[in-house]
């Protein structure tokens, strides 16, 4: 038998967060990486409502604020500070873990490629640091640290114009490169943890056009309904991950919970 404890859903509905009888909610603790960003902000204050600890780390160190979560330092371009802020959390590790960081375009760099001639190598390079080399390195230091027996989830952002097989426009050479490797990633490190903990999910999530400054540059573009609130998203977000199991290990999902296709 199991029992219950409800989450509100972007339309107001409620939806059922499972948890096996005789064990607290789940998750108990979590940890945000990227939790200054409207998304990652969002996630942050949904869980923390729901009485989860959650971990609210950023760059600068200041972030969302309120009770039940606990802001810490990370960059992701620096491994010893990706490393001393998951050594932090030993005692006490999360059982979900979610990198909301990434982002579209350099701030200094000349934008989404159009096409072949706007491809800079600097620019895409730190596109690849921080949308791909980043996440990859709070794997490295956190998976270790997240429960070997229960179950565990950890989920990076990616993006639908990272899928190969449904890129029909082309154009945005490093953003979408950057996110395929990404998805790449998650599958290996999905059948490498499942020799560590049968019932853990690792997988990538598309959490929709968002109203945040990464879809700033594209909006004008967008059909109207389109773009999502940073809490409507979040609780999106939250209801896929809700149904999240082993088998779906490895997967791309999008903010419905439909897969994404490599």
């Amino acid at each position: 038998m199991a029992v219950h404890f409800r989450v509100r859903k972007a339309n107001g509905s409620c939806s059922k967060r499972r948890v096996e009888q005789g064990e607290p909610s789940w998750p108990r603790v979590a940890a945000i990486f990227g939790a200054s960003g409207g998304i990652g902000a969002a996630l942050a204050h949904e869980l923390a409502q729901s009485g989860v600890r959650v971990y609210a780390g950023s760059r600068g160190g200041a972030g969302p604020e309120g009770p039940g979560i606990e802001p810490f330092r990370f960059d992701l371009t620096d491994e010893a500070s990706i490393a001393g802020a998951v050594s932090a959390m030993a005692a006490t590790p999360p059982q979900l873990v979610i990198v909301a960081s990434g982002v579209l375009t350099p701030p200094d760099g000349p934008g989404p490629e159009k096409g072949l001639r706007m491809i800079d190598g600097a620019a895409m390079e730190a596109v690849f640091r921080l949308n791909t080399i980043g996440p990859a390195l709070i794997a490295k230091h956190i998976l270790p640290i997240m429960p070997r027996q229960g179950r565990a989830v950890f989920a990076a952002l990616s993006a639908r114009v990272g899928s190969i097989g449904d890129n029909r426009l082309g154009g945005w050479h490093s953003y979408r490169a950057s996110k395929a490797a990404l998805n790449m990633l998650i599958r290996n490190f999905a059948i490498e943890m499942a020799r560590r903990n049968e019932d853990m999910a690792v997988v990538a999530l598309h959490p929709g056009t968002v109203d945040t400054a990464l879809s700033a540059p594209f909006r004008a573009n967008l059909a109207e309904g389109q773009l999502t609130s940073p809490a409507s998203a979040a609780r999106n977000l939250l209801a896929v991950i809700d149904r999240l199991g082993p088998h779906d290990s490895g997967k791309v999902f999008d903010w419905k919970g439909e897969i994404i296709p490599a």
